[in-house]
């Protein structure tokens, strides 16, 4: 064994790491919430409101005539507001939840997280919280003895009502086009060419640890560290450059699951060779390298975007859709998706640091396997329909020109999975478009 390191300087050496790690899951988290945005808008609300109030009592402002009110007038119109807007969020909340339930049964409940990451809802059901607060504050410190109400407060109290109105008209807008199929893929196919134009390494899916190396002999490493998934979940993000710090130098981890896949509590998800004396520590900052939750997320996982993609496709494929042309459509996606995927250099999957330190990776996908998942699940589906087969075709064959330059000798070295992949699909492909035509 190694001699070991005290636990104090491994947290400290992979601090910085896990730091990045958490805040991009907790951004990941308020950008989906409901609740987070409209809760800050509505603090800010009663902040405003005794920050106007104590203007209006220390100042006799006077907008003018016409944007004055006594007392009487101003208890009522506030009163109005909020009775409105209260009911106006309920209903904004039940369109919300009808717009779900169709975007769910339409194309698949995956592209959920678009309509929960919406900033229009978000604000829309922030300012309607915010209005209500705002006008029961206020109602609750106006002095009926006085000639007038609190002129700055009241104004706000209609600034508040007239922009709330306007971001409903905006958010039925909003809402009534975001249920557009092409408006789905066009979000999910830009997420994900997001996250490909970052390869091999970028903000997201984090920096570089080694340079490429050759595979290490385990018969003379000894027993290794196995770390065991604490829990069930997928992997929506992990950190290389933290795992790899966190061991001993002239180590070698592997990695037994990759961002996307599932992982089984109890299950190996590192190994480490030799393994090192502290153990425990080791196996705690590892566990802290890898964010495991619910649902797959597009913070890292480019083929997360490809199983959206899918999904909506199968799902105009089924009897009860029969929408052939969405298909169509998908499998247009996917190739302005795949076409960048296939130029992009790859992640290595062996690569060794300046410390000796080996990190393998082999559960990561390669190009011909990011083929497979892209397309293989609509061709079967979609073997009934020519058009959607011709659809395919094109596609792979427009992706295997970008593999394959003029002579024929490949653009990248590690495209020959990803043309092999593609030429056993177009094989598929030609089969059941001959088969279709000789039907009577």
């Amino acid at each position: 064994m190694e001699n070991s390191e005290p636990d104090e300087l491994i947290e400290a050496r992979v601090a910085p790491h896990i730091r990045r790690l958490r805040l991009r899951a907790f951004r990941e988290r308020v950008r989906e919430s409901l609740l987070f945005l409209p809760l800050v808008m509505v603090a800010c609300a009663v902040v405003i409101a005794f920050v106007l109030a104590d203007l209006d009592a220390k100042h006799d402002v006077g907008v003018s005539v016409v944007f004055t009110f006594s007392p009487d007038v101003a208890i009522t119109l506030l009163g109005t507001i909020a009775g409105a807007v209260i009911t106006t969020a309920g209903v904004v909340f039940s369109l919300l939840v009808v717009s779900l339930q169709l975007a769910s049964g339409q194309f698949s409940p995956r592209v959920l997280r678009g309509f929960w990451r919406d900033r229009g809802g978000q604000v829309l059901v922030g300012l309607l919280m915010s209005t209500f607060v705002f006008c029961v504050l206020t109602l609750a410190r106006i002095d009926s003895d006085q000639p007038t109400a609190p002129t700055l407060t009241i104004n706000f109290a209609l600034l508040l009502a007239l922009l709330s109105v306007l971001a409903i008209v905006v958010y039925l807008d909003r809402i009534s086009r975001q249920q557009y199929v092409g408006r789905i893929m066009q979000r999910v196919s830009g997420e994900t060419r997001q996250l490909i134009a970052q390869l091999p390494y970028g903000k997201n899916l984090g920096m570089k640890v080694g340079e490429v190396c050759a595979l290490p002999d385990f018969s003379t490493l000894g027993p290794p560290l196995v770390v065991l998934s604490p829990a069930d979940g997928w992997v929506q993000q992990l950190s290389r450059r933290a795992i790899v710090s966190a061991t001993p130098p002239n180590s070698v981890i592997r990695l037994e699951t990759r961002v996307g896949a599932w992982v089984t509590a109890g299950t190996p998800i590192i190994r480490i060779w030799p393994a090192p004396a502290n153990a425990t520590a080791v196996s705690r900052v590892v566990d802290d390298a890898l964010i495991v939750g619910p649902a797959r997320t597009m913070q890292q996982d480019i083929d997360f975007g490809l199983r959206q993609l899918n999904d909506i496709a199968l799902r105009a494929l089924s009897p009860a859709v029969n929408d052939p042309t969405t298909a169509i459509e998908v499998a247009l996606n996917l190739g302005s998706v795949m076409r960048p995927l296939l130029a992009a250099p790859a992640t290595p999957q062996r690569v060794r640091d300046s410390s000796g330190r080996i990190l393998l990776t082999p559960q990561d996908l390669d190009k011909g396997e990011y083929v497979n998942h892209a397309f293989a699940q609509l061709r079967h589906y979609g073997s009934g329909h020519p058009a959607v087969l011709l659809a395919i075709a094109r596609t792979l064959r427009m992706l295997r020109e970008a593999c394959v330059t003029p002579s024929g000798r490949l653009t990248i070295d590690d495209d020959a999975g990803a043309v092999a992949e593609i030429d056993r699909l177009l094989a598929s492909v030609d089969a059941e478009l001959a088969q279709l035509a000789t039907r009577p």
